[in-house]
């Protein structure tokens, strides 16, 4: 049997931790801040996409990797006898997937490539759960066919603090906007079928929102993989996290419970103190 390795694009969000322990190899995509262009998660870090909309007020640009830039990725590994199990970030959010199908046709059944039909460690979970499947001894197409048909049951959600960065970003319209600072109102943001949209309204401070919507979430997913929860967020307030990653203790019973810092991609869309928990249904 081959040698499998789990590849995936830099949005998968995961820790430098979990990457290294599981042999992940990630292919990273650009940021732009200005005329200058970065890797996500190399030489560029959330701050820096701060500091440049304050200055600025214009959000950072991002790029998908080319199916070049991905055939010497994946043929990198396929040269040394390796198939390649590789993870995107939604088809619906970037061209990224759509690069690394084109891309792995040049391999055959050799690389296989995933439309996670999620972002930020909403996809992480699927290059973990891939990771696990291959410890248990399943072959590539085994592994491929079983998160395949995982991906309508990851929990992809997340509050926003501010929907500024949404709305600069065109994907929230001006009246959601200015409703939303002037009464305080803090919306879950869900996916579905691979694409963002508003699932509910939550009005108040965040602490009272992130509150009430795990709450939310363990009411709605009564039955879940144990295995692994994620708290991701974009450099939120140590109290809010804390807050968060306490509830989930509470209310659910993973066997872990990963904090995670979102990427500059991710960052990029959604602005700081934004706070999701993520993990799979069943």
């Amino acid at each position: 049997m081959s040698e499998i390795v789990i590849t995936a694009d830099s949005t998968c969000d995961l820790s430098r931790e979990s990457i290294e322990k599981n042999g992940i190899r990630i292919m990273p995509l650009s940021v732009m801040l200005g005329e200058r262009s970065f890797r996500d998660g190399v030489d560029i870090v959330p701050a820096d996409i701060f500091k440049y909309f304050d200055e600025t007020g214009k959000l950072p640009k991002t790029a998908a990797p080319s199916t070049a830039e991905y055939e010497d990725f994946f043929r990198s590994f396929v040269e040394e006898g390796k198939e390649v199990i590789h993870f995107n970030i939604s088809s619906q959010a970037s061209g990224s997937h759509g690069f690394a199908a084109s891309a792995a046709k040049s391999f055959g059944d050799k690389v296989r490539v995933v439309d996670s039909l999620a972002l930020s460690t909403g996809q992480g979970l699927l290059v973990l759960k891939a990771c696990d499947l291959r410890e248990e001894g399943m072959d590539a197409q085994q592994i491929y066919d079983t998160v395949m048909a995982l991906r309508g049951k990851v929990n992809t959600s997340f509050i926003p603090d501010t929907l500024l960065y949404l709305y600069k970003g065109g994907r929230c319209s001006t009246l959601s906007y200015y409703g939303a600072k002037v009464l305080s109102i803090h919306p879950m943001i869900d996916m579905k079928d691979g694409k963002l949209y508003p699932k509910k309204k939550y009005i108040g401070s965040m602490e009272r929102c992130i509150k009430r919507y795990i709450g939310d979430l363990a009411a709605a997913y009564p039955a879940y993989d144990k295995r692994r929860c994620f708290v991701t967020h974009s450099n939120a307030d140590a109290s809010l996290v804390e807050l968060a990653k306490g509830m989930v203790k509470e209310l659910f019973d993973f066997e872990e419970i990963l904090e995670t810092v979102a990427g500059s991609i991710i960052t990029s869309h959604c602005g700081r103190n934004t706070l999701g928990v993520l993990f799979i249904s069943k």
